[in-house]
């Protein structure tokens, strides 16, 4: 089946291929700007769901969040009556940038047609690594990228007799899962292939989770790789294992991280990065295309403390996109500067935090630095419920610029990342930071806040050096 979109009336077009963060963030912000009589909107969403948090899935799946729709920020009904033509369960399956159209498929039916467009907008987001393993799709074993993963789960955990439950990875979505797993009362084991749980961090505070972990009951598993998924008579999965031992698992979770989702742009001849993202320049238009754009997970950008361009897929970052995007297609200026790698997390009550550099970073980017780790409280030591910290901080050798934080501690800890961020993009320095003037009393900080603590350390190794 062939149908064609011919334009009427002489407005443009712009198509979306996402509906989620990046996708309608960019289609709602250029629908703000033009009407419908100016610009046309169409999008496309290959799944069942649009504008959601993927980042609320443990949460829901761990039992804190209780419904499934509270993770959806706009239904496709709330879409379409904002005259965005939100066209769900279709899959565009073919980029033809010459000819200014896309190929979509009905996922349904499994009708395809051509779309033409003026402007073109990739928010493709990301797909979950997968292990090229034996057993790796047998029933049981699941992903957590989307709400339809998240309920497919739920529906093992329900039906499940066992109580073993083994995840692949740890990393935050693994890590998160793992939690999760534990508050829906299953025995968890990790199996990471790193030195230590959360490889955004560097080993020594990765440590310091590890123990975390460990003391809610998780096995942690390290330095090792799965070689095999393995199933039982009725096909299901029954264990995990490794070159040496066998992990018993009546459900598993892959949370080994994600790739860009550039299969239709790779075969566009759109050009993609090192690390398999699409190349936008500072407006997010694709490199050398004047009427493409491209957000979210699917890009990659530059990181302002490296100078390099780096992978970094957060939600976050997709919905900045998206506006940007949205404000650029719809006529106005709008520019995405770069990001400084800012990311929190948590198990139970331990909040894990960081942002800029580590220390394998600074390496690879040719920078010179000295490292510094203090041990604070939250709180003054004397208040109650004052709770240990550790900070460890990045400054550049001779300059003293700030290169990156990490935090691990308990209530009040990870936030605290974001007095780093905004240095990081300022590009202050360790000695710059220690004159901040930070909001101050018993309950909320010691007199010296632990970051400005930190940064004094730093502020004196590079004086001494």
């Amino acid at each position: 089946m062939s149908m064609s979109g011919g334009r009427g009336g002489g407005r443009e077009r712009l198509v979306v291929i996402g509906g989620d963060a990046a996708g309608m963030s960019a289609a709602s912000q250029a629908r703000r700007l033009k009407g419908a009589g100016e610009l046309e909107i169409v999008a496309f969403e290959r799944g069942n769901f649009s504008s959601f948090s993927a980042c609320g899935i443990p949460y829901w799946v761990g039992g804190e969040v209780t419904e499934r729709d509270r993770l959806i920020a706009r239904t496709p009904e709330e879409h379409r009556a904002r005259d965005i033509d939100l066209r769900m369960r279709t899959e565009v399956t073919e980029i033809d940038p010459a000819g200014q159209r896309v190929r979509a498929r009905d996922v349904d039916s499994g009708a395809e047609y051509w779309t033409s467009y003026d402007k073109l907008v990739i928010a493709t987001g990301a797909r979950p690594v997968r292990p090229d393993l034996p057993g790796a799709d047998a029933p049981g074993v699941h992903g957590v990228q989307t709400l339809d993963d998240g309920q497919a789960l739920l529906e093992t955990l329900a039906r499940t007799r066992g109580r073993d439950a083994v995840v692949v990875g740890a990393g935050y979505i693994g890590v998160e899962m793992a939690e999760a797993l534990i508050n829906r009362g299953f025995r968890v084991t990790v199996v990471n292939r790193g030195r230590e749980p959360m490889s955004t961090l560097d080993p020594d505070m990765g440590r310091l989770v590890h123990r975390a972990m460990e003391g809610l009951g998780i096995t942690m598993v390290n330095d090792t790789e799965v070689t095999k998924i393995l199933t039982g008579q009725d096909g299901r999965v029954r264990a995990v294992g490794t070159e040496d031992a066998e992990y018993p698992a009546d459900v598993v979770i892959l949370g080994i991280g994600v790739r860009p989702e550039t299969t239709l742009a790779r075969a566009a001849g759109l050009p993609l990065g090192a690390h398999g993202g699409l190349l936008t320049d500072l407006a997010m238009r694709v490199r050398g295309y004047e009427t493409v754009w491209a957000g979210g997970d699917c890009v990659e950008v530059l990181d302002l403390v490296s100078g390099q361009e780096r992978y970094v897929p957060l939600g976050t970052h997709a919905n900045k996109h998206g506006q940007v995007i949205g404000t650029n297609a719809g006529g106005g200026y709008a520019t995405f500067p770069g990001v400084v790698g800012t990311a929190v997390s948590k198990v139970c009550d331990l909040e894990i935090a960081r942002t800029g550099l580590r220390e394998k970073d600074a390496r690879q980017a040719g920078l010179r630095f000295e490292t510094v780790t203090v041990e604070s409280t939250s709180r003054a030591g004397y208040y109650p419920g004052a709770a240990p910290m550790t900070v460890k901080m990045l400054a550049e050798a001779r300059t003293g610029r700030l290169l990156g934080v990490q935090i691990v501690g308990r209530e009040g800890a990870g936030k605290r990342v974001d007095i780093a961020a905004v240095a990081l993009t300022a590009r202050m320095t360790v000695d710059q930071m220690t004159a901040l003037d930070l909001g101050y009393a018993p309950p909320f900080s010691p007199v010296w806040d632990p970051v400005l603590v930190a940064a004094r350390k730093a502020a004196a190794r590079i004086a001494g050096a």
